[in-house]
Order: structure tokens, then sequence, then C-alpha cells
């Protein structure tokens, strides 16, 4: 099965860190415990998401400005 990183809280996930920047990471990119890999938007705050595993991105079961739930995977790893 293939390694996950999963949303610490529930809200919105946001891939970029405003609408006119670059995604965090994309499909095929190397992660690093600790790299920022997206944001969870709560009520106004913006929260990072951290990786919590190393690998290489292979996907993202959620999409940008999503609504996600703790515990929902948002990038699988390879």
């Amino acid at each position: 099965m293939a390694k996950q990183i999963l949303s610490p809280l529930p809200g919105t996930f946001y891939r970029r860190p405003s609408p006119d920047k670059p995604a965090f990471k994309e499909v095929g990119d190397t992660v690093a415990v600790g790299d920022v890999i997206g944001l969870i938007e709560v009520m106004k705050s913006f929260n990072e998401v951290a990786a919590d595993q190393a690998g290489v991105i292979t996907g993202f079961p959620a999409d940008d400005e999503e609504p996600v739930m703790a515990g929902q995977p948002l990038v699988e790893l390879g």
C-alpha cells in the first residue's frame, strides 16, 4: 500500500500558498519530513500541513480547494 500524508484537521485543503502562487508540491516531487505540502483553512485561519514521512508524490487524492475531514488522505507517496 502507498504511503499517505493525512489531513491533521477538518477544513479546506489548498495546494498553493495563494491563488497567484505555484503549488507547494507537484506529482513527481520528492518530499522530506517537515516539507510543507499544503494548507488547511479553518474559519479563516490557515494551518500548514507538513509531511510526516518522506517519499515521491504519486498523487493528490484531495483536490485543491476541496473540503476535507481529519484523517483524510491528502497526498500519496511512492
